[in-house]
């Protein structure tokens, strides 16, 4: 069975529900992690108030029992505690209109659609007259469930030695310094930083450029880069497109809301390069095996992994959100006025890294399983040790 996962929810709804499909029994879960990975997409410099109020907890409601998957599906659900203050508003059945008019603006047909985002897309293509019931569903809110998707899936992937980790190398204009060649220990900076950074002379430039635009009333993008450590060489395949495993990372980026474009490796600098100062140079001892003592390639070649560390940025465009709208055209009478106004951050790149840090890992998990199979936890991990044990041996 394949790896999948689904969410449903809307962001002032009841909370999001999160569905995980074809993932192996007797994987040992750990509650504290997924909680762990949940508040660090709450935290962040530039957040707005609503993460003080979530405190996201993921609640198992099937496919988990004592702390080991089942081989069943998995069923996990997040509450929205802000749907207290949306209970009328957001309601599944109809209510009366006086109801509504308690609730203020929240009670209110949203009619100015906000440029950059999925509002005016969403109203025509579903013929809706309420931009809530696009920017509900459309709300990076959403990502809460992609995070509780892959802390599962970085279980699993830990049991044959991958980590998978992030950190933010650019908000607006500031950009940080990293090395080269990072480990898993270097990450830990990243989590003790505001805006996850591992330069604190970018991290310092990265806060002050967060103020700035926060007084201008404005947002911030940025790029973020997620690393994955001990990945075994041949995830992913070169015999179809489907399978070609750069092409399906890149669209699980692309698919996180605000992500505008995906670099794996040193591909942006490659493209002004000549080939013989690109690809990375094969090597070959004893105790190594095949390595090499480069990595632009990102840890990619030909949609398979090389054995080298993988290497996957993403670039974030500022938020649609802004305190001091754009020009919009109201729905209806298309008469010209500001847009639509909705809680918003200032910048999500802190968040925005634990997200795609969720995305890497899931999909590395898929082409695992692809690879290695198993209905059995057990059985997953015996055949990564005879295929690493085969590749040793090459």
């Amino acid at each position: 069975m394949e790896l999948t996962y689904v969410t449903a929810g809307e962001s002032h709804g009841p909370g999001l529900t999160i569905v995980v499909s074809g993932m192996p029994a007797g994987l040992e879960l750990d509650g504290e992690a997924i909680r762990r990975d949940l508040a660090r997409r709450q935290a962040g410099y530039g957040r707005s108030p609503r993460q003080k109020l979530e405190q996201d907890d993921a609640q198992m409601m099937a496919g988990v029992r004592h702390g080991r998957t089942l081989g069943s599906p998995i069923a996990m659900f997040i509450e929205n505690r802000d749907h207290k203050n949306w209970t009328h508003p957001m309601s599944a059945w109809p209510v009366e209109e006086a109801e509504l008019e308690e609730y203020g603006w929240r009670g209110k047909p949203v009619r100015l659609p906000r440029p950059g985002h999925a509002d005016l897309p969403g109203v025509l293509k579903y013929a809706h007259e309420d931009v809530r019931n696009v920017l509900e569903r459309a709300s990076a809110r959403e990502t809460a469930g992609r995070v509780a998707a892959g802390a599962i899936a970085k279980a699993l992937i830990r049991t044959i030695g991958i980590e998978v980790r992030s950190h933010v190398i650019q908000v607006g204009s500031v950009k940080s310094t990293a090395p080269a060649w990072l480990t898993v220990e270097d990450f830990d900076r990243a989590d003790r930083s505001e805006v996850s950074c591992l330069d604190p002379d970018a991290e310092t430039a990265m806060i002050d450029e967060i103020e700035s635009a926060k007084k201008e009333r404005d947002t911030l993008g940025g790029m973020t880069e997620v690393r994955a450590f001990n990945v075994p060489p041949g995830l992913g395949s070169h015999v179809s497109a489907g399978q070609r495993l750069d092409g399906r990372i890149a669209a699980a980026m692309l698919s996180i809301q605000s992500a505008k474009g995906v670099e794996i490796g040193d591909a942006i600098a490659s493209a002004g390069r000549r080939g013989s100062s690109v690809h990375d140079e094969i090597a070959h001892d004893d105790a190594r095996g095949y390595h090499r003592e480069t990595d632009r390639a990102g840890g990619l070649e030909g949609g398979m992994t090389n054995g080298s560390d993988l290497i996957v940025r993403t670039i974030w465009k500022p938020l649609p959100t802004l305190m001091r709208p754009l020009a919009s055209v109201e729905l209806g009478t298309h008469e010209p006025r500001e847009a639509h106004v909705e809680r918003s951050d200032v910048t999500v790149l802190p968040a925005a890294a634990v997200v795609a840090e969720a995305a890497l890992a899931f999909e590395l998990a898929r082409a695992a399983l692809e690879k290695f199979g198993g209905d059995a936890i057990e059985d997953f991990v015996a055949a990564h040790a005879a295929y690493m044990e085969r590749v040793r041996r090459a």
